[in-house]
């Protein structure tokens, strides 16, 4: 689903190479979705036809893994064109998605950055030391500044984004968004996202109402470059993030050896380089420039043919992908810093 937002360019298209989608200004595509009302369908096979939803309520473990239950498919994937700058807004955290939004979950989400100009910047949390009047005030000024953290953004990093923390980023940049599945947010915008229009005073000061009851003041995440791993000639495994909702990983190779990976949960594979040829599953076919192929759990393995540059977004297994980057040599404090919390221990930051 291409979504024609007011912040949005070309990029996806032009820079990335994506077909299929309107000849105009877009800002996201969606590439994997369970979201109400924007759901993903499949395209082949003896399920074509069928919704993601219906494929986890007919299939949960084939697709997820044995074990596995749930109402919908719990990941959503993007590919976001902020040639404008997105409007300073915040997502739930599953306690207020509950509480105060009617929505069985919150939403967690992680950017990792596929280019950006220089002296490119995102806002991301609250200003250490400032209060909830301090903020409230700023808000209502537009003087954004004043109480949000602005980070450097460069092109390879991530930034795992806590539900509830304030934030934007643009103009100029291109990301990939990976997050919990949910479309909740609060704006703190006088116009809107789908066309500009300006937000009537009335509806301002509610948004404010609520935002402010759903804001985290003491979540300031830092972008990190991710941990590596070598695991064949001329392949590299990167660890972009991982938290008790996703993970996401960046693969490369080159031609010496092939990508292998295998998995036991469904793997949300998105193509950031040039085509390859993927074969998973008995399954065997190509994935062109940005397209995204959801592998169920039951296919077991991937093999893909290099020169490769992809993406992997599941949901994680912690206790064993710990365990892979402590025998990797990384620290508790590094693993914990792909959560979005590096102050915190790697067992207690990534415990379900």
């Amino acid at each position: 689903m291409a979504r024609p937002l007011v912040f949005g360019g070309h990029a996806i298209a032009r820079h990335l190479g994506k077909t299929g989608i309107p000849d105009w200004s877009i800002a996201e595509t969606w590439e994997c979705s369970d979201v109400d009302g924007a759901g993903g369908v499949v395209t082949e096979g003896p399920l074509t036809g069928r919704t993601l939803r219906q494929v986890v309520a007919d299939h949960p473990e084939d697709l997820m893994g044995p074990g596995w239950s749930g109402a919908r498919f719990p990941v959503l994937t993007k590919f976001i064109d902020a040639s404008g700058t997105l409007p300073v807004h915040l997502h739930a955290d599953d306690e207020a998605a509950r509480r105060l939004e009617g929505e069985p979950n919150g939403k967690t989400e992680a950017w990792h950055i596929l280019d950006a100009a220089p002296g490119a910047t995102a806002l991301c949390g609250v200003k250490a030391g400032v209060s909830a009047p301090q903020l409230r005030a700023a808000l209502e000024a537009q003087d954004f500044d004043a109480v949000l953290r602005r980070l450097p953004v460069r092109a390879g990093e991530t930034l795992y984004v806590p539900g509830g923390t304030l934030h934007s980023f643009g103009p100029r940049t291109l990301v990939y968004e990976i997050e919990q599945t949910s479309d909740i947010q609060q704006h703190a915008m006088r116009w809107t996202m789908e066309d500009g229009s300006p937000v009537s005073d009335a509806d301002f000061a509610s948004h404010l109402d609520m935002l402010m009851r759903e804001v985290d003041l003491e979540t300031r995440p830092d972008f990190i470059p991710g941990l590596s791993i070598a695991v064949d000639d001329a392949v590299e495994r990167v660890f972009l993030c991982m938290g008790p909702y996703f993970a996401l990983e960046r693969w490369r190779a080159g031609t010496a050896a092939p990508l292998r990976h295998s998995f036991t949960t469904a793997q949300i594979l998105s193509n950031v380089g040039a085509p390859v040829e993927v074969r998973s599953g008995g399954w065997s076919g190509r994935l062109g420039r940005a397209e995204t192929l959801l592998l169920p759990a039951v296919c077991a393995d991937v093999e893909i043919t290099g020169p490769a540059d992809v993406l992997l977004g599941y949901l994680p297994d912690l206790d064993r992908d710990t365990r892979l980057l402590r025998a990797a040599g990384y620290s508790a404090h590094a693993i914990a810093s792909l959560g979005g919390r590096p102050g915190q221990d790697a067992g207690a930051t990534l415990e379900r």
